[in-house]
């Protein structure tokens, strides 16, 4: 687990010294173990590590014995141990027990065709001196970020924005991500909401040399096809990959452990990080003093099953202080809260260990939010034509629809944003996924786009901002693709989610735990808009700094602040979107922050401040 950064010009200008150490400097929470630099004219692979495998041999990046190739990556190869052997059989010894090794010796004997054989989270970049091109690779969903940027014949590439920026970039906001932003409650990849900032996609490659830049697709879960077997034999593979997943996962040099919230998803992680360890898992969960929102007496549960050391600290919900932070290690806004007790839990197990496994995709791949229950139990969805139900799903994702955004937007930035179609970000996604049954197109969308574009962000950024290393056993590829050749009708069947997954698991977690109603890892924001942090709303959104960026329409936010804090209705998302808008510009836009800012400093214009004083 790293951060990687750099650069390829064709023009074969070289980047300043300390410029390049800027892009890494800025990102030293996801390495600070250890920083290393290739470069030469027109040419740098920049890395800062945090030491997982091989503490010691470890060190990036890894140049060939002749010198020509070089190699930097951010992740973990799980099945680097396996690879090795079969370089070894070909003759090609490792010196080192470090997975980077493994893809060094891998392109070399392969080519970029290597990429194939990884299983595991990654985004690495190779430059091949022979032909003086850079490889740019993200792993198949998205799990490891990688952001580009291009101009004037010159290509950055960074695990973060801002360390992008830290080469100088200008920081102007894109008024199209911003209008996705309001649309899907986070910015779509490709787009990110910096101008001329971009994501290499999931499951996608590019090649940079002679005077162009190419990107093509390496893996595409799109082209999976749905199979018919019996109930039994999906159970006996689900639970094979399941527990193989885990197992390769467990491998690390560094001490480990799993957050455990005693959901079906982490709980059956942990259920088999059990079986396939001599010592005890240390699990980690927080509670929330509020019982209402309090998960951890089922953590207990499982952790109890399971004979976990188990860590658990109670916290009071109310994290606002932490949205500031965690705004800040995201680069980008963010309306999904549940990232602040993820930082939470973050920092409360990387004081014990260094890698947490997480049960991270099962929801998205086996239909597990009640979102998809209550969307295909809608009277009349069955009954209509694909256009209809497209974009019917479209409209029950979507935060702000086409007339809200309508009336939200000033007249002078909707002329910005004229012809900006918030539909077309997922329609190459239906076309992709139109063999598929609806409900298996309707998480295909999610894995494309929530997944990577927000849900991944999540345990990435958060841990990273610690470092700590997460992984995601749901998803490795083998467990995607075996879930996208299961009918859709195994995971949602009679109102019930996650039908066959449920079934699978529940002789290793417990009915109980298998079958306990689905609680979301949140705080409750939306009655502190009414409470605690009326004032603190009410003062940002009608501040004399938010109103002069022109973006949105006084009175359309009045009032919604004003129905949501009467009880006449609930803008929690809606205003969460806002604020978090108003944050990121504060921080990217309005500042330079080389450091996460707080509450107060942020929103020093503002007299309702006092609770977040300490």
């Amino acid at each position: 687990m790293c951060g990687i950064f750099g650069y390829f010009d064709h023009n074969k200008n070289t980047m300043e010294e300390p410029i390049l150490q800027a892009m890494g400097q800025v990102i030293a929470h996801r390495g600070p173990d250890d920083h290393g630099v290739f470069h030469k004219q027109g040419v740098a692979l920049g890395n800062q590590r945090l030491s997982i495998i091989d503490l010691d041999q470890g060190h990036q990046p890894f140049i060939s014995e002749d010198g020509q190739i070089v190699v930097v990556q951010n992740g973990e190869i799980y099945n680097y141990i396996e690879l090795a052997e079969e370089l070894a059989k070909e003759g090609r010894l490792c010196k080192t027990h470090s997975d980077t090794e493994v893809i060094l010796h891998l392109y070399e004997r392969h080519g970029i065709d290597f990429i194939h054989k990884l299983n595991g989270m990654f985004a690495i970049a190779i430059y091949d001196g022979r032909k003086d091109e850079l490889f740019l690779v993200r792993d198949r969903i998205g799990i490891k970020p990688l952001f580009l940027h291009e101009q004037n014949g010159r290509i950055l590439f960074a695990s973060e924005i801002k360390s992008i920026l830290a080469a100088g970039i200008p920081r102007e906001m894109d008024p199209e991500a911003l209008y996705h932003f309001l649309t899907y409650n986070y910015v779509p990849p490709p787009f990110t909401m910096f101008k001329d900032i971009r994501h290499l996609m999931p499951g996608e490659a590019m090649r940079i040399g002679k005077g162009q830049a190419k990107t093509f697709k390496w893996w595409d879960l799109g082209q999976v096809s749905t199979e018919t077997k019996s109930e039994t034999l999906w159970i006996e593979e689900f639970n094979s990959v399941l527990e193989d997943a885990v197992r390769l996962r467990l491998r690390s040099d560094v001490p480990f452990g799993a957050f455990l919230s005693g959901g079906v998803d982490s709980s059956s992680v942990v259920g088999y990080m059990a079986q396939n360890m001599t010592e005890p898992v240390n699990t980690f969960c927080i509670g929330f003093r509020e019982k209402k929102f309090d998960e951890s007496p089922f953590a207990k549960d499982a952790a109890d099953r399971f004979h976990t050391r188990h860590v658990m600290e109670k916290v009071d919900s109310n994290m606002m202080d932490l949205w500031p932070k965690a705004t800040y290690f995201c680069d980008q806004p963010h309306g999904d809260v549940s990232f602040l007790p993820t930082y939470r839990v973050a920092e409360l197990a990387v004081k014990h260990v260094k890698v947490v496994l997480t049960g991270d995709g099962g929801d998205e791949l086996f239909a597990g939010y009640t979102k998809y229950r209550d969307f295909f139990e809608t009277p009349g969805i069955a009954k209509m034509n694909t256009e209809e139900w497209r974009r019917a799903y479209y409209q029950n994702i979507t935060l702000f629809g086409d007339e809200a955004k309508a009336r939200l937007l000033t007249s002078a930035f909707a002329k910005k944003v004229v012809g900006t179609n918030s539909f077309g970000v997922i329609q190459p996604f239906y076309e992709r996924s139109s063999h598929q049954d609806r409900i298996n197109q309707a998480l295909f969308i999610d894995m494309m786009l929530l997944l990577p574009g927000n849900n991944l962000v999540k345990p990435d950024r958060m841990g990273m901002a610690v470092s700590l290393e997460a992984r995601t056993p749901f998803l490795d590829y083998r467990m995607m693709e075996l879930a996208f050749r299961m009918p859709g009708d195994l995971k949602l069947r009679n109102g019930e989610t996650k039908y066959l997954f449920k079934k699978a698991v529940a002789p290793l977690i417990g009915e109980s735990l298998a079958y306990r109603k689905k609680q979301m890892f949140t705080v409750p924001v939306g009655e502190w808009f009414k409470n605690e942090l009326a004032d603190f709303s009410r003062e940002l959104l009608t501040s004399s700094r938010f109103v002069e960026r022109g973006l949105f329409n006084p009175e359309y936010v009045s009032g919604m602040l004003n129905q949501h804090q009467s009880g006449e209705g609930n803008f929690t998302r809606e205003l969460r979107a806002l604020i978090s808008i108003e944050m990121w510009h504060r921080i990217f836009i309005d500042s330079a922050h080389d450091c996460p800012p707080t509450m107060s400093e942020l929103f020093d214009d503002l007299g309702c401040l006092q609770m977040f004083k300490s």
